[in-house]
């Protein structure tokens, strides 16, 4: 099933008087991507005349001047926004990992807030129904991972607006760790969960929007009619620093873009019995245990993987495993974003993690499987594989993957 591209909104950058020659350059990086939402205003609002509107998001729904876009849609007499839906970690983003908001009236706009967290299928297209509204748009910062629940929120919405007889218009953002090749193993459709619905990889390198596309066209039983309101200027290489627009942690254990750098391979160790360093202020690139000293650090290091470091590190997490306890570890220093490939480093460190310490051990409910989408990766490691050995198991589904892929990306 393919879907024919639509027309999709373009604007242009205004333009600004620099002072001097080395601020007009750092400036321009900064100022020529405009999101979704930008371009969405920039045009007063057209694909949205005559809607009721309710709006998908969280706090990373932001303008550049960080007001929550919210505010701004509610205080603007061209828009009719009715009704707002919060994912995982609630609209405000007060809920930790695992849990939401509820139902409630958003005390600065008085907007009702209804709570999409685990709801899918009839119960969701119900909430839209009840919600009054006519077109659901989406608009939320990911971080480029299969099993950050957000995209799969995009995807339960999707459905669940073409059961409620809804528009769906997806205001996109780019991914923080770029758009290049998708990286890591294919989901395995049985081992669908709400950390990964559909068969796509690890690290897919796509923007929401891009990702909608490619629901619409290849995963949803019947289509919603879909329309993206794409960015301008952004390029598909660039990290999150050449934006220009502010970072807001999209969940509570995501508090920068180093954290995002790292975590499609490093949320492995939530399969596992490591701290995978939530409790800490660096989440995701502090890993650790009992009884784990610098011979982990030394073992990772000896592999000279591309564009890291390991530190050899000792943590106390606040809260989650360990909580309280003083640990041993690793800490990931990323020095070259260009060649870092987190899902084979996530491997690598899963590997000599279970080599260099007698405790390790997977989550007794084979967690890991969930994550990396099969068996795959759990047993090999078990069978005692290499890292090369590991990641060259998921080549051929990769590959498939990224063909798909292709026919719905929407920038270079």
């Amino acid at each position: 099933m393919r879907l024919s591209r639509r027309a999709l909104l373009a604007a242009t950058t205004a333009a600004a008087s620099l002072t001097t020659a080395s601020e007009a350059s750092g400036a321009e990086r900064r100022r020529h991507v405009r999101t979704g939402f930008e371009n969405l205003t920039a045009d007063a609002y057209a694909q949205l005349s005559g809607q009721r509107v309710g709006i998908v998001t969280n706090p990373t729904g932001v303008t550049r001047d960080a007001r929550h876009i919210v505010d701004v849609m509610h205080a603007d007499d061209r828009v009719n926004l009715g009704a707002v839906f919060g994912p995982e970690h609630g609209f405000r983003g007060t809920a930790q990992a695992g849990g939401s908001e509820g139902r409630y009236d958003d005390p600065a706009t008085g907007l009702p807030v209804y709570d999409t967290y685990l709801k899918s299928g009839r119960p969701l297209a119900d909430i839209f129904t009840a919600s009054g509204v006519d077109t659901i748009v989406f608009d939320i910062q990911d971080v480029g991972a299969r099993f950050y629940t957000y995209i799969w929120t995009l995807y339960d919405c999707m459905e669940a607006a073409q059961l409620a007889g809804k528009r769906f218009v997806v205001l996109d953002r780019p991914n923080p760790v770029t758009g290049r090749a998708a990286q890591g193993p294919v989901l395995h459709k049985e081992f669908a969960t709400f950390v990964g619905r559909q068969p796509i990889s690890q690290a897919h390198g796509m923007t929401v929007a891009e990702l909608a596309r490619l629901f619409n066209g290849e995963f949803l039983t019947t289509p919603v009619p879909l329309e993206a309101v794409r960015m301008t200027g952004w390029r598909r290489s660039e990290f999150y620093d050449a934006w220009g627009l502010p970072w807001v942690p999209p969940s509570p254990n995501m508090p920068t873009p180093d954290t995002a750098l790292v975590y499609s391979g490093t949320c492995l160790f939530e399969g596992t019995n490591l701290s995978e360093g939530r409790g800490t202020t660096r989440p995701f690139e502090l890993l650790g245990a009992e009884g784990i000293d610098g011979r982990w650090a030394a073992a990772v290091s000896e592999l000279d993987l591309p564009g890291a470091h390991f530190r050899e590190a000792y943590f106390a997490p606040t809260f989650s495993k360990f909580q309280g306890k003083t640990i041993g570890g690793v800490q990931i220093h990323v020095h070259d974003r260009a060649a870092y490939d987190p899902v084979r480093t996530g491997i690598a460190l899963l590997v000599t993690a279970k080599k260099a310490w007698g405790g390790f051990g997977w989550r007794p409910d084979n967690w890991i499987d969930k994550l990396t989408g099969s068996t795959r990766v759990r047993t090999m490691i078990d069978a005692g594989a290499s890292a090369d050995e590991v990641v060259a198991g998921w080549q051929q589904e990769l590959a498939a993957f990224r063909r798909m892929r292709g026919e719905y990306l929407l920038y270079k």
